[in-house]
């Protein structure tokens, strides 16, 4: 389902100019690209089943997992991913979409994290709990619980309802490992609502 670029000239080696084939294949559509050196063979294939593999490691967070739950109501068109120690955000365009990758601190990496299968491919994503801790690391720091409240819930437009059924424990696990602000208002917040 995959091909490196390697792969592919090895097995195209019996054609004068393997390389020439390739750009071919990609402009038959027999071929897609996924970032420089890496290619999908096939068209049918959801892009949250890419992210990982465009980019690594990586798991599906942000406003896609977010998305993907239920908690927002907006549909995601950037299919966004955390990653760490990359320090700097990465974009790829291709025939499947945007991807976007955005740094979180590594002691908060690991956690959280569930892996997830789909027609034989495996990918990584962020547990609700995890998303939203993700989602509040990126965001501009806000100083009070009111303002956390009103980032959450009408800025991010976060599904009341569905967030008070969340692990809260999870949460509150969580809120240490990212070192910010808005994190441990969240702590606060998660307190006077348990």
């Amino acid at each position: 389902m995959f091909r490196t670029t390697s792969d592919l000239l090895d097995s195209l080696s019996k054609y004068a100019n393997p390389d020439m084939k390739i750009k071919r294949m990609v402009q038959e559509g027999s071929l897609f690209r996924l970032r420089r050196g890496l290619y999908a063979t096939t068209r049918n294939i959801s892009s949250y089943l890419l992210a990982g593999v465009i980019y690594g490691p990586s798991y599906i967070s942000f406003e896609t997992a977010l998305s993907r739950y239920g908690l927002i109501p907006e549909r995601v068109y950037a299919c966004t991913s955390a990653t760490f120690k990359k320090n700097r955000s990465k974009t790829y365009k291709n025939d499947f979409g945007v991807f976007e990758y955005r740094d979180i601190p590594a002691a908060a990496y690991p956690l959280g994290v569930r892996l997830a299968e789909e027609n034989g491919i495996f990918y990584a994503i962020a547990s609700p709990e995890k998303a939203i801790c993700d989602m509040l690391y990126i965001q501009p720091p806000v100083y009070s619980k009111k303002a956390l409240e009103d980032m959450l819930f009408e800025d991010l437009r976060i599904d009341e309802e569905i967030f008070r059924k969340l692990n809260y424990q999870d949460m509150q696990y969580l809120v240490p490992r990212y070192r910010r602000r808005n994190l441990k208002l969240l702590s606060a917040l998660l307190e006077k609502r348990c």
